[in-house]
């Protein structure tokens, strides 16, 4: 007798994100169906925000053959000075252009149009069949878009920084937990073989015990759109929804020195190059400590240069902060005028590993000869963060980047630019609580009003 619903990839999808786990997965060549699966059984995926990060993420998703773009949401309609010169366009229709004409090669047509277009998100989740999203927008969207999104039960791969307040970060865990979805953050290093790899060279004390872990992150103010001296207030440009752009953000007037991308450097927005890179940094010494559930005790030594808060870029340009950890263990971060870009790993007896991205260096010379054995420790393996994404969506098991992790690694950021933002010199944090000890104005600065009637539940 032939089941009543038989089990394709979208059956499951829907299942997985109910919490209910199948045992096996029908793979498409079983199904007859070549090497790109059938529509019914394709992870359709919406992408909410396409500007700079979304071309790169787009083009992953594309490339999956197990993945279908199947809507584009985004405020903006289409404009310039995107990318990180103000090279690229942005906006729903060129991400929805590209989409459809990639899908059109790929399948030998000379149009195509299964990729739509939509202004806001909440008509685009209303209006299509949709398995996953991918969150590419700026930072203070993060939050209530993925809560949103996840109380749907749809899949999320949300770009980082996670959230712009610790609050935020723990309210996006609880939803993507209590739905029991898969979610992957764009954390891309933790799928690069460098950063694993000196990952389990310091889990295996191949350096000895760790004592000291150096970030250097970059700092400035860096103009991507190439338009930081129009700061003055302009009229909204015609295809920008600025009032759907802002959302859940304080309100202030539309200036091209914001958009896009530069409103990183604006607290309404982000938090500067700390929350930019220190996402990915702070994530890596995070997991090489076996933290990616805890943080920091303390954070010491706190100095920065801040502009006055009404500037347009009012983000910590130059910065240091050491944060001490139960273990002994102290993780100084600066920008690059003291530290180099990247992590250094510093171990016993002079051992050291060095790793940023596309380069791992070792002291001694020797130790890069050396290889972690399968009877030693391994840390989770992802050679590919989209694919692994999609993985987990398939298998219900976790992905390379699991969002308690990201909220612990970013909340050391949150407390650096909180405590720089209050001149303090130390904090006292406890990471179990997720408190400031004693320090009643750095803990009201966790957490942030959210404008505009969204909700964050």
């Amino acid at each position: 007798m032939k089941p009543k619903y038989p089990l394709s990839r979208r059956n499951f999808i829907a299942a997985s994100a109910a919490g209910i786990f199948v045992p096996t997965i029908i793979p498409s060549s079983v199904l007859g169906l070549g090497k790109r699966p059938a529509p019914s059984n394709r992870i359709n995926v919406a992408c909410i925000g396409f500007g700079t990060i979304a071309h790169s993420t787009v083009t992953g998703f594309l490339r999956d053959d197990r993945a279908q773009i199947v809507a584009m949401a985004d405020p903006n309609r289409k404009s310039g000075s995107y990318g990180y010169a103000g090279e690229k366009e942005g906006g729903r229709l060129v991400g929805m252009q590209i989409v459809n004409e990639f899908y059109a090669e790929a399948e030998g047509r000379t149009h195509y149009r299964g990729c739509r277009a939509y202004e806001d998100f909440r008509d685009l989740l209303d209006n299509e069949d949709v398995d996953a999203v991918n969150i590419s927008t700026p930072d203070h969207w993060h939050a209530v878009m993925a809560v949103y999104c996840a109380n749907l039960k749809k899949h999320v791969y949300g770009q980082k920084p996670l959230a712009v307040t610790v609050d935020e970060g723990r309210k996006m865990v609880k939803a993507v937990n209590r739905n029991k979805i898969t979610w992957q953050t764009g954390s891309q290093q933790r799928s690069e073989s460098y950063f694993r790899e000196a990952v389990e060279f310091v889990q295996n004390e191949r350096i000895g015990k760790l004592k000291t872990i150096q970030i250097g992150l970059p700092g400035g103010h860096s103009d991507w759109n190439q338009m930081s001296d129009r700061q003055a207030a302009e009229p909204v440009p015609d295809g920008l929804n600025y009032d759907l752009w802002e959302g859940p953000a304080p309100h202030r007037d539309y200036r091209p020195a914001l958009l896009p991308l530069n409103w990183r450097h604006n607290f309404d927005y982000s938090g500067g190059m700390i929350t930019d890179w220190g996402a990915h940094h702070m994530d890596i010494a995070q997991w090489a400590m076996g933290m990616d559930e805890s943080g920091p005790i303390r954070i010491d030594n706190i100095k920065a240069e801040l502009p006055a808060s009404s500037a347009i870029y009012n983000t910590a340009p130059k910065f240091h902060f050491e944060c001490t950890y139960a273990s002994g263990v102290k993780m100084v971060v600066t920008d690059t005028s003291e530290n180099p870009q990247g992590i250094l790993f510093e171990g016993e007896g002079d051992k050291s590993i060095f790793v940023k991205r596309g380069e791992i260096k070792m002291n001694p010379y020797e130790l890069r000869r050396e290889r972690i054995q399968d009877s030693e420790i391994r840390v989770y393996k992802s050679t590919n963060h989209i694919a692994d994404f999609l993985d987990g969506i398939e298998t219900g098991k976790r992905t390379a980047a699991p969002i308690e992790a990201s909220h612990r690694s970013i909340s050391i950021c949150h407390l650096a630019n909180i405590a720089i933002r209050l001149g303090r010199d130390s904090l006292e944090w406890d990471p179990k609580r997720e408190r400031v000890i004693n320090d009643d104005a750095a803990n009201k600065m966790l957490s942030r009003p959210i404008r505009g009637g969204w909700k964050l539940r």
